[in-house]
């Protein structure tokens, strides 16, 4: 349904409610001025914005959610996170800032206490009004409900003036609206087009990647801000049975050379594999893979040229992904995004660290069979199943704000549908995002290189040869909006990605 026409519908089921006798607790809307409020019997719905810029301020996050969990609060939705330049008292250092959606039975005032003694547990002290603290936590809407007592205004009084807060919360939202909820959000913004209009006129999207409001992902010690320009990541696989390069680089000393040569040819991330999953490939174990993976990890994370570097590991296995952290790799490139393990989700989550998710359907021995070839919409279809996925993530304690996603290029998909996708980031992008757009906004990857699609439409049989139709797929991806290219020929595709980031950054100009 259109979105204005949801917003005149709901505007009228408020006013029928208030002209009925409905109880309240079928009202769309109730508010509380200065008088007792009884416990809700049901769970509310509830924003909460978070901010930091004292200590360290992404522990401080995790450490406010978790606590809020084991206070009643469930987390069910985290927006992106984002640098910001402090506000009104400007001599201090930078926030990070967030929001989250959480269901709570709590009624609002005593939701502001339990609040109030975290952010005390955390060393929050009274200060100067809107200076340096480790935690702010502020409730932005509570259920359809507004408040106005001595101590708790709902809808957060100023809220439309921060970008820093309307940023995330447009992030918790989907451009289809969900439910009466968020519809009541939208309509206390006052604004005929809901909070997306209140955000556009305080600049929206444009305020990203300026100095003042950086979007961001942690990764290693380090704020990522990846929509600078586009990366590079470097593949090395230590598997004698690759598509492309089996073989090459099983001994240490091949890995560290091939290393040495991606960095120096300009790899930001290095993936590292000891699992091929080409189409049919062999199924090791945890323990085979990483009898062949450790020893190369272990020396890659040793060479002086990765000091500035990411190391990623391919695994599908929670217990290879636990081990090769605890060595230091940084991140995880989950081909199945969870489905072949169901511990993956969970052992991430209590890592702490970002989560590269692609679409597959099956395993590698089933995915390009038949029945996991058909599509009614390709770019639709991977987008909602990899939404899916991406939620279950999310539900399970990985933040909105450490996701990369991965399309799956040559996944479950034949040269008609990969051409589709790499034709159609936009619309794989804007469908998750009519679900969830901290989901839409996460770093969009694709691994195009020398794949057999590609063999298919040159006429190049031989994998090696494919590095100039890898170029090309390249090109398009990150003009169409790709963030990270996972490639073989790193130095090639580096000098097409300067010439992609120079492109967009004269077009931004515009």
């Amino acid at each position: 349904m259109n979105f204005i026409k949801q917003l005149v519908l709901i505007k009228h089921g408020i006013r029928a409610a208030k002209s009925s006798s409905c109880k309240a607790s079928l009202c769309l809307s109730r508010s509380f001025h200065h008088s007792p409020v009884e416990v809700n019997s049901e769970e509310q719905e509830v924003v909460i914005a978070l901010g930091s810029n004292v200590g360290d301020r992404l522990n401080n996050f995790e450490d406010a959610l978790n606590r809020m969990k084991h206070s009643g609060i469930q987390i069910s939705r985290h927006g992106c996170l984002y640098e910001t330049e402090p506000a009104y008292v400007t001599d201090q250092p930078h926030f990070l800032n967030s929001a989250v959606r959480a269901t709570t039975k709590l009624e609002p005032h005593k939701l502001l206490e339990t609040l109030k003694e975290i952010e005390r547990d955390l060393g929050r002290t009274a200060g100067i009004r809107y200076g340096p603290r480790p935690i702010d936590l502020d409730i932005l809407f509570y259920g359809s409900q507004t408040v106005n007592t001595d101590t708790l205004v709902i809808p957060h009084e100023r809220i439309w003036e921060r970008p820093f807060v309307m940023g995330p919360l447009v992030d918790l939202l989907g451009t289809d609206t969900d439910n009466d909820t968020i519809k009541s959000w939208h309509l206390l913004s006052r604004n005929s087009g809901g909070i997306f209009e209140a955000w556009q006129k305080l600049g929206g999207e444009s305020l990203i990647g300026k100095d003042g409001m950086k979007r961001v992902l942690p990764v290693g010690n380090r704020l990522w801000n990846w929509s600078t320009r586009a990366s590079v990541m470097g593949i090395l696989n230590v598997t004698p049975d690759s598509f492309s390069d089996g073989g090459e680089f099983i001994s240490i000393g091949s890995a560290v050379s091939r290393v040495r040569s991606m960095v120096t040819e300009g790899a930001d991330i290095i993936d590292l594999g000891a699992q091929s999953t080409r189409p049919m490939a062999m199924k090791l174990s945890p323990e085979q893979e990483l009898d062949r993976l450790i020893p190369v990890l272990e020396a890659v994370i040793n060479m002086p040229e990765m000091e500035e570097k990411l190391i990623s590991v391919d695994t599908f296995y929670s217990q290879v992904a636990l081990e090769a952290i605890k060595k230091g790799a940084h991140l995880i490139n989950d081909v199945s995004a969870g489905q072949l393990d169901s511990n993956m989700h969970n052992v991430i989550a209590g890592l702490k660290i970002p989560y590269i998710a692609m679409h597959m359907r099956g395993d590698p021995s089933t995915m390009q069979n038949d029945e996991n070839l058909v599509y009614d919409d390709v770019c639709k279809d991977v987008a909602s199943e990899l939404y899916t996925r991406v939620r279950d993530a999310e539900l399970s304690g990985v933040p909105a704000w450490r996701m990369i996603l991965d399309p799956g290029i040559g996944f479950s998909k034949n040269t008609k549908h990969n051409l589709d996708i790499l034709a159609g980031l936009p619309g794989v992008r804007s469908e998750i995002g009519r679900k969830s757009l901290a989901l839409s906004r996460a770093p969009l990857l694709i691994g195009p290189s020398r794949k057999r699609f590609l063999g298919e439409i040159c006429g190049q049989p031989d994998a090696a040869r494919r590095d100039a139709a890898t170029v090309a797929c390249v090109t398009a991806g990150v003009l169409g909006g790709a963030d990270i290219v996972r490639v073989h020929n790193v130095g090639v595709n580096r000098d097409a990605l300067r010439i992609c980031d120079a492109m967009l950054q004269r077009k931004r100009k515009f």
